[in-house]
């Protein structure tokens, strides 16, 4: 769909969420005050599939049943769910939530990347270049210069965030395969198949079922990731990308960090860095180049 401009109830759909994906960070510190990080995702998916098989059975919409779409829902729940899931919850181990949202927000500048190789109609062009490399540095100044001084701990959850970043952008890719699908089917399925591959993982690594990690706030935090940020943003996703396309979509990665950033100092206690506001500057100005439409509007003014 050709990018159009947005109406009022689309840019609610569209700060509400971003406010819901920033909150996933949120509640995920807090989930790891109690859960490994295995035990969060599989928290996580295993609440979101099983509420989205509820609305999926209350619409009565189709279940597929043919190999082939269960083969590629299986694909879609290891790169959109299980990897990057699981390495955002290890990497939020090590540093904290802003900043695990800024370096997440590098997801589309990925995205680009790979669609220039794996795919024929989504070539880079100078505008998506320029965008890579104001990425690129804003990442840079964010992780700072102890990533080159040494692979510590903090250094390594950073790079696992961009590790789930660039698996998003390969599920994006990828994801085309079901657009014949029902959005509620697709999350349901992927979702579904990702926890099939979470539950042995969380019982194998960690012990989720200890007593004595069962306290009220972590376990509130799971569900709320779940229901809310998994659940919820799903649906108002794709009613944004249907009605307004992939391009107005693109916008919500702007927003992500600022809501991130604030419920964690707001909450949380964390403490904004100057790298982190330069960071989170250059990659947001990054993804306006990815987008084009600013370009074209100073295009039409000089025109004009």
């Amino acid at each position: 769909m050709a990018a159009r401009r947005m109406n009022g109830l689309e840019w609610v759909l569209l700060a509400a969420l971003s406010v819901i994906w920033g909150g996933s960070f949120f509640f995920t510190e807090i989930g790891l005050q109690s859960f490994g990080p295995l035990t969060v995702v599989c928290g996580r998916v295993m609440i979101a599939a099983a509420a989205l098989w509820l609305f999926v059975l209350a619409r009565g919409l189709q279940i597929p049943k043919d190999l082939r779409t269960w083969l590629a829902l299986v694909l879609m729940g290891f790169l959109n769910n299980a990897v990057p899931f699981g390495l955002i919850s290890w990497g939020q181990v090590h540093i904290e939530s802003g900043t695990a949202s800024i370096l997440n927000a590098t997801t589309p500048l990925f995205a680009v990347i790979l669609a220039h190789f794996l795919t024929t109609d989504e070539k880079l062009k100078v505008n998506k270049v320029a965008g890579i490399l104001l990425g690129v540095g804003g990442v840079a100044i964010l992780i700072g210069p102890q990533a080159v001084a040494g692979l510590g701990a903090v250094s390594l959850g950073q790079f696992a965030i961009l590790g789930a970043a660039l698996s998003y952008g390969f599920a994006g890719i990828f994801g085309r395969r079901l657009a014949r699908l029902p959005p509620a089917v697709a999350a349901a399925g992927m979702l579904t198949c990702s926890s099939l591959m979470m539950l042995p993982a969380a019982f194998f690594f960690e012990s989720p079922l200890a007593s004595e990690n069962w306290r009220v706030g972590p376990v509130a935090a799971v569900a709320a990731m779940a229901l809310i940020c998994t659940s919820l943003a799903y649906l108002i996703y794709f009613r944004i990308l249907a009605t307004a396309g992939a391009t107005n979509l693109l916008l919500v990665t702007l927003l992500i960090p600022v809501s991130a950033m604030s419920l964690g100092v707001l909450f949380l206690g964390e403490v904004l860095t100057a790298n982190a506001l330069i960071g989170v500057a250059l990659i947001g100005a990054g993804l306006v180049a990815v987008d084009g439409r600013a370009f074209q509007f100073f295009a039409r003014r000089r025109s004009g």
